[in-house]
């Protein structure tokens, strides 16, 4: 939920974003590889034993030469006992990534009564998004309508919020939750004397894939 004039302040020493898209897909796994096998002191040979996959195999995968399968990708999660996910992050490298709070990255109003703090690692798409709500008293803050098929989940951790969903209301008090349809329109009050807190999961609604039709009526083989 954020306001149309709302602003983004960024900490001092924030470093800039890249512009540059993400690395290849072969390069993210192989960096990770390298990382986990390090971590655990194994060499190739070592983890090749440990996981059924070829020390020349895991040594192309390292080295990007090579994109692996599922399956042998779960050989290997297996032998270094992590998830698939793991050789995939292009953020929290060491399998968790901290965010100081000094450091947040905050979305505030243009008259500064509403804040959203993001409670996630911003560096690349979300399929759902965390964040943290804080509403000045007798404030009315907007909601942006998202796509359909987009839910959002709300907690009040300290106050009151009153969330309308377009003529219904829903008073909600400390430690309430709910859920609501993020495509239809909707505001969120502050209706007491005091700030007010929440925290707020945002599950985005899945994008349908985009399938790639060869030119000149050629098939590709599945």
């Amino acid at each position: 939920m954020h306001s149309p004039l709302a602003l983004v302040r960024e900490p001092a020493d924030a470093a800039p974003r890249s512009s540059e898209s993400f690395e290849a897909l072969e390069h993210v796994v192989g960096v990770n590889l390298s990382r986990l096998r390090a971590e655990r002191q194994l060499s190739l040979d070592a983890l090749a034993r440990a996981s059924g996959v070829s020390r020349a195999m895991l040594a192309q995968i390292e080295s990007a030469r090579s994109i692996p399968s599922i399956k042998v990708l779960c050989k290997i999660a297996a032998a270094l006992k992590v998830s698939v996910a793991a050789f995939l992050r292009r953020h929290a490298v060491n399998g968790f990534e901290h965010l100081p709070a000094e450091q947040a990255r905050r979305v505030v109003s243009s008259n500064g009564r509403f804040s959203s703090r993001a409670l996630y690692p911003d560096a690349e798409p979300a399929g759902a998004e965390f964040h943290e709500l804080r509403i000045a008293p007798l404030h009315t803050e907007p909601g942006t309508p998202r796509a359909p098929g987009t839910t959002i989940n709300l907690v009040v951790s300290d106050g009151t919020l009153e969330l309308s969903l377009h003529d219904r209301r829903q008073l909600l008090a400390t430690g309430d939750a709910i859920v609501f349809d993020a495509d239809q329109p909707h505001t969120l009050r502050n209706p007491g004397d005091k700030e007010a807190r929440a925290y707020q999961v945002t599950v985005n609604a899945e994008t349908p894939p985009r399938w790639e039709v060869p030119r000149d009526g050629a098939r590709e083989a599945l």
